[in-house]
C-alpha cells in the first residue's frame, strides 16, 4: 500500500505556547510594507499580476533586499542550491534561523513575533500544519503564476498553502557495516541488526519519524485510521534490541552509530551521494511492505516582514528553475507531472529518483490528527525501558 507527511511535526503544549507568547512584546514592527507607485500592497497581492506584474514583483522585492526564512536546512531536499540560486538570480539575501527546527517552531516564531521585523517570511510547513495555520488566519492567500498546473487536491483554492515536494519513506543502510541490509519492515526485526534500526528523531515531534510509524502501521497491517500496529511495531524492535533511540543524522551515520535509518528517500539518496566521498556505501531502498509518502507545504506568512520578496520566493520555487533544482535533491515536485508533460522535466535528475511502484494515496487532516493523538499516547510507552 502506498501513502503521502510533514517534515517535522510536534503536539503543541500549553508550556510551547505560553512561552511563544512571551517572546511576542520583543523587537520592534516592520517597516511600511512594499508599495507600487500606483499605491498597489506587496502584502495583500494574491498574485504577481495582481501586483502589476513579474517585474514590478522584482524590482519590490529587490527594494526590500531580505527574505526571512526558518528550519530550512541546506542538505535537505536541495534547499542550498534553492537558496543560492534565488541570491544569485535577485541579489536578495536569505537569512534561515533555525534550520533544524520543526514545522510547530514555524508556527510559533509566526505568532510570537506578529508585527516585529524579524518574523519569519515564509513557511515550508508539513501536511497537516498548513492546515492548521491557514485555519489560524496566519497565512496570506497568493497564487504563483504556475498555480493551475498544482493539482487540485495539493492546494488550497485562495492559495493560502500549496503543496512543494514530496518523498517516499525509505531504509537507509550502510552496506559497508551490515552485511545485509533489510529491504522491508519485516526485514527490519531480524537478529542480526541488534542495535542498528534509527529513526530520524522522535515521531511526536518529527514529520520524518512519523512517517516511519505510518509506514511501519501499513506494513503491519494497520491503515490510515490505525497506526497503533506502527507503535507495536518498534516496541518489538525496541524489546528485542534492534531499536536504538539515536536520532538518525549524516553524523551519527559516519560515527556508525546509526547504521539503518528509517527517513524519507530523497534524504537518504542524498546522503548516499555525501557519503560516498567518504567511503561509506550508503543504500537506499524503499520499502514494497510499507510504501508512505506525502508532501511538504509552502505559505507566506499573513504579517511577513518582506511581502514582496516571501511572494517572489514563491515564483522561484515554482519556476521550472526552481522545481527541477528539487528533482535534482531527489525529491519530487508537486509540478513534477506538468513538467514531464510540457517536456520542461530534468529527466537525467529524475531517472535518478529512488525507484517505487504503484499510486499513492493520502491520509485526511482527521486521520492524520488522530494519528498523532495515538501516537502522543503510547510511543513512550512502547519504546521506553
Amino acid at each position: 500500500m502506498t501513502v503521502f507527511l510533514p517534515r517535522t511535526a510536534v503536539l503543541t503544549g500549553g508550556l510551547a505556547v505560553a512561552a511563544a507568547l512571551a517572546l511576542s512584546a520583543c523587537g520592534a514592527a516592520p517597516d511600511d510594507k512594499a508599495t507600487t507607485a500606483d499605491g498597489k500592497s506587496a502584502a495583500t497581492a494574491t498574485s504577481a499580476a495582481d501586483f502589476g506584474g513579474l517585474d514590478a514583483l522584482v524590482k519590490a522585492a529587490k527594494k526590500e533586499g531580505t527574505l526571512h526564512a526558518i528550519a530550512l536546512p541546506r542538505d535537505w531536499a536541495n534547499y542550498g542550491a534553492l537558496i543560492d540560486g534565488f541570491t544569485k538570480k535577485y541579489g536578495i539575501k536569505i537569512d534561515v534561523e533555525n534550520p533544524a527546527g520543526t514545522s510547530q517552531d514555524e508556527i510559533n516564531a509566526v505568532t510570537s513575533r506578529k508585527g516585529q521585523d524579524r518574523a519569519p517570511d515564509v513557511l515550508d510547513l508539513g501536511s497537516s500544519f498548513a492546515l492548521s495555520a491557514a485555519q489560524q488566519g496566519l497565512l496570506a492567500p497568493y497564487k504563483v503564476t504556475s498555480f493551475a498546473d498544482i493539482p487540485e487536491a495539493q492546494k488550497d483554492p485562495k492559495g493560502q498553502w500549496f503543496n512543494d515536494y514530496g518523498g517516499y519513506v525509505s531504509i537507509g543502510c550502510d552496506a559497508k557495516k551490515v552485511k545485509e541490509c533489510p529491504k522491508t519492515f519485516a526485514d527490519l526485526l531480524k537478529p542480526q541488526y541488534k542495535g542498528q534500526v534509527a529513526l530520524n528523531g522522535n515521531p511526536t515531534k518529527s514529520g520524518s519519524a512519523f512517517a516511519g510509524v505510518y509506514a511501519a502501521a501499513l506494513a503491519n497491517g494497520g491503515s490510515f485510521d490505525d497506526i497503533q500496529p506502527g507503535i507495536d511495531f518498534f516496541g518489538k524492535l525496541k524489546k528485542n534490541g534492534n531499536y536504538t533511540p539515536v536520532e538518525s543524522t549524516p553524523a551519527t551515520v559516519e560515527k556508525g552509530e546509526t547504521p539503518i535509518s528509517i527517513d524519507w528517500d530523497y534524504l537518504n539518496a542524498g546522503y548516499a551521494d555525501e557519503f560516498n566521498s567518504k567511503g561509506l556505501d550508503w543504500t537506499v531502498t524503499v520499502p514494497s511492505d510499507g510504501q508512505f509518502s506525502q508532501y511538504y507545504s509552502q505559505a507566506i506568512n499573513k504579517d511577513a516582514p518582506h511581502p514582496a520578496a516571501a511572494r517572489l520566493w514563491q515564483e522561484y520555487l515554482y519556476s521550472t528553475e526552481g522545481q527541477n533544482l528539487w528533482v535534482k535533491g531527489y525529491a519530487r515536485p508537486a509540478l513534477m507531472p506538468a513538467m514531464d508533460k510540457a517536456g520542461t522535466l530534468d529527466k537525467t535528475a529524475a531517472a535518478a529518483l529512488p525507484k517505487v511502484s504503484g499510486t499513492p494515496s493520502f491520509p485526511t487532516e482527521d486521520q492524520q490528527n488522530k494519528a498523532k493523538g495515538v501516537l502522543a499516547q503510547g510511543w513512550g510507552k512502547a519504546v521506553s525501558g
